[in-house]
């Protein structure tokens, strides 16, 4: 019986944010959601599925902004303290509950948030980069990286150093924690332009992933759509992401999250419950915010609400995993009267959406990989890496200039809400290469503010802060960090120029932004120059 490939990719991404200068930043707690909603789960899932022996494969993508925040030792004790919040919390939920519908609800969380905390620090020493170490080792995970700061590589090429430096540091860095470089690249919101796989080819970077339209109006018509690789012209293979594996999954209104047996979202103690009750488990301030302590199923589409049963929640995930391969089996059967090769459907999501936005994802995502085992033989997990060594031999073409998000080129990133920041973040991109040029050989004064430079133009370069100032949420604090991480560099750009570093204050920003320690900065000389290597630096 010929099979077909199901190809797992999860996004893991944070923008980074660290404030060691206050005690209880609000945006902090998106880290601290991730862990407890997100990242945990999945790991739990994970361990579940080796102790049964479910041979699954999957792909990880990992960005840096992560990697530096879940290994950060200040962050690590600012997340405990979060934690032991929510269990005092949901120990105060499950006796104020207890003659309500909600009780069965508050211990199921009270047990959540002790199971996060044994496997937070227990289990994985705190730090969760431990478990995907693991699940890597044992063949179940294959992890890749992403751009340095997650920047929005198209619209950065126009400096093609620009790009280099965010790849370069980001494979180093991923070489830092896990001891070899990675195989694959996620391109941050799947955006290419041409020019990009040539510094993806030059960190020996094997595949890639676009949108749908990347691929399919590629330079030359694939044979196979996205149901296989294609090869830009300089060797690195591109995926294309599956529409239909995708839109069951992502659609809030056609795909399973938006199913009125799941947990709402938008209905949190945090704002339902009177300021008195709930005041020492928000910000300090008196903001109010999620707990992650939520009552109600989605219900319907109007504003009431009914309260979570989660045995439903968990039933109708079972028959979602179950509809799911169903219908990629069939995808399969129809593929194989087509192709002379078994297909792949590549279906990448941001992890964050399982466990944080659909709460039964990765319950969903196990159920998923159980069946695909026992229940579909037709369809097996497979990672990029594993389908090229397959199938060695593909199509050339050149992929199309696109993104995925709204109208899939590039919009969301560069609309009338952002594209004031793009000039700036060009003009510091030719003072660093100005500076990388002409301070190599400087003394250890000037070779601190240099990298200090190169770090807060890679985090000017976020596609995150764009990203936000066009959905209207959190925009003040996007913009603050767009201008800060520039007027940053452009400070440090003149101390540099004449030669008058206030030592000071250069401390200063390298205690608060200190990601990338053992950052490259000869990534941002011209082409042609010859580069350190980052044992070297």
């Amino acid at each position: 019986m010929r099979k077909g490939y199901l190809c797992f990719i999860l996004h893991a991404h944070l923008p980074f944010v660290r404030h060691p200068e206050h005690e209880h930043f609000l945006e902090e707690r998106w880290l601290y959601e991730a862990i407890t909603e997100t990242y945990i789960p999945l790991i739990e899932m994970f361990d579940e599925l080796v102790e049964e022996n479910i041979p699954f494969r999957l792909t990880l993508s990992v960005s840096p902004p992560l990697l530096s925040m879940l290994s950060d030792g200040l962050l690590q004790q600012r997340y405990l303290r979060h934690l032991d919040q929510l269990i005092e919390l949901a120990e105060k939920e499950t006796a104020r509950t207890w003659e309500s519908p909600f009780h069965a609800t508050a211990l199921m969380y009270r047990d959540r948030f002790y199971r996060a905390r044994y496997v937070f620090t227990e289990k994985y020493r705190g730090n969760i980069i431990n478990a995907w170490k693991k699940f890597r080792a044992l063949g179940r995970l294959e992890i890749i990286t992403c751009a340095a700061t997650h920047g929005f590589l198209p619209l950065l090429i126009t400096q093609p150093e620009a790009v280099r430096a965010q790849i370069g540091v980001a494979v180093d860095l991923f070489t830092k924690h896990f001891g070899d470089k990675p195989a694959g690249f996620w391109l941050p919101e799947c955006a290419y332009a041409q020019g990009i796989d040539d510094i993806l080819k030059e960190f020996d970077i094997k595949y890639f992933f676009t949108d749908t339209h990347g691929v399919m109006y590629a330079s030359h018509r694939p044979r196979y759509g996205v149901f296989a690789p294609i090869f830009c012209p300089t060797g690195v293979a591109v995926f294309g992401r599956d529409v239909e594996s995708s839109k069951q999954v992502w659609s809030a209104n056609e795909g399973y999250p938006g199913d009125f047996d799941y947990r709402e979202y938008y209905r949190d103690i945090g704002y339902d419950m009177p300021f008195d009750y709930i005041h020492p488990y928000i910000h300090p301030d008196g903001i109010r915010v999620n707990t992650g302590i939520k009552y109600y199923r989605i219900t319907g589409k109007g504003n009431h609400k009914e309260p979570y049963d989660r045995y439903n929640a968990l039933r109708k995930a079972d028959i979602h995993a179950g509809n799911f391969l169903f219908n990629r089996e069939h995808q399969i059967r129809y593929l194989n009267t087509l192709m002379d090769r078994d297909p792949v459907i590549i279906a990448p999501y941001d992890a964050e959406l399982f466990g944080h936005w659909w709460f039964e994802g990765p319950d969903w995502l196990k159920f998923v990989l159980r069946k695909a085992h026992y229940d579909f033989p037709m369809i097996e997990t497979i990672t990029p890496s594993d389908y090229l060594k397959k199938y060695p031999c593909n199509q050339v073409a050149r992929p199309c200039p696109s993104s995925w998000g709204h109208k899939g080129y590039n919009e969301v990133w560069l609309c009338h809400a952002n594209d004031w920041i793009y000039r700036h973040l060009h003009i510091a991109a030719e003072r660093m290469i100005e500076l990388a040029e002409q301070y190599h050989h400087a003394g250890a004064t000037v070779q601190r503010a240099l990298k200090q430079a190169a770090r807060e133009l890679l985090l000017a370069q976020s596609s995150d802060w764009a990203f936000i100032m066009h959905t209207g949420t959190m925009v003040d604090y996007a913009i603050r960090r767009t201008k800060q991480h520039i007027s940053n560099f452009l400070r440090l750009y003149d101390q540099i120029k004449y030669n008058h570093i206030d030592v000071g204050w250069l401390e200063d920003l390298e205690r608060r932004n200190n990601i990338f320690p053992d950052i490259n900065v000869s990534y941002y000389r011209k082409a042609g120059a010859p580069l350190k290597t980052a044992a070297a630096v």
